[in-house]
């Protein structure tokens, strides 16, 4: 499907290529309507429809949702199994929203932790989603940030050994070509909800140097008018990248840094 005409707010200011968001706070949300914890998973679905709908729409052209981390794995089994099964849901029910707005679907993490029926669904909706020319979504699903760079690092290791790299020559740019998804450029804005001040484990290497911003709403509660207000708060930041705002124009400090295919390069 092609890509929807985008209807862009005015911000002020420079508009965010990339945004990432750590969606915390579902549970205290649910505790604090007398619900069970768990049952805040499910409302936060209602969020993640709108907040990935109103980014295509606006031309966002990443979304990245921290949807299942590494070390989740450590909950209660019952939790697991429902989160997993709400993934499924979440794959065939909003499949139809997908495509209606151009967005393609992909996941990142170490993928194969995930049980088979999450996954098959997982990949079919990747596939099916592969040709739409609209915002990239990506899931993080058994994701940890510190996994992704261990097992870089692992990968790397092995193709020195194999003779494939040399190691006098590994830099910043060999071991970005080794992460999950190193062709997408790096977050320009990271998002958390439920006002907690910590990035936990997420994108440590692609996050560098984004603007973080903190709504103090759960999870649950974040939609439209609080992305617009992360968005706003971003417009009006400065980036400098370590360099000097009077050094730069303001296109270039408004740019996100784009990471080189390393990887394609050194398979042609």
């Amino acid at each position: 499907m092609t890509r929807p005409t985008p209807v862009r707010p005015d911000l002020g200011g420079p508009f965010p290529a990339h945004i990432a968001i750590i969606m915390d706070g579902n549970g205290r949300w649910a505790e604090r309507q007398g619900l069970r914890r768990i049952l805040g998973h499910r409302e936060g679905i209602h969020s993640v429809r709108e907040i990935t709908t109103e980014c295509a729409r606006m031309g966002v052209e990443s979304l990245t949702l921290y949807a299942f981390s590494h070390e989740n794995w450590k909950r209660p089994a019952p939790e697991i199994r429902y989160l997993m099964s709400l993934l499924k849901r979440f794959l065939v029910e909003e499949l139809p929203t997908l495509m209606e707005n151009g967005v393609r679907l992909r996941a990142i993490g170490r993928l194969e932790e995930l049980p088979a029926g999450a996954l098959k669904e997982l990949r079919r909706t990747e596939a099916h989603t592969a040709a739409n020319e609209g915002m990239l979504l990506r899931l993080a699903l058994s994701y940890g940030g510190r996994t992704e760079i261990a097992d870089a690092v692992r990968q790397i290791a092995e193709d020195a050994r194999a003779g494939v790299l040399d190691p006098a020559g590994i830099d910043e740019e060999t071991l970005r070509a080794y992460l999950y998804d190193p062709e997408t450029p790096d977050p320009d804005l990271l998002v958390r909800t439920a006002g907690e001040m910590r990035v936990s484990n997420f994108l440590l290497w692609q996050i560098s140097y984004s603007e973080l911003y903190v709504a103090r709403e759960c999870w649950p509660e974040f939609r439209r008018p609080q992305l617009i207000e992360a968005m706003r708060a971003y417009a009006g930041r400065k980036r400098k990248f370590g360099g000097l705002v009077a050094d730069m124009s303001p296109e270039k400090a408004a740019a996100p840094v784009t990471p080189i295919a390393a990887r394609r390069q050194r398979a042609e």
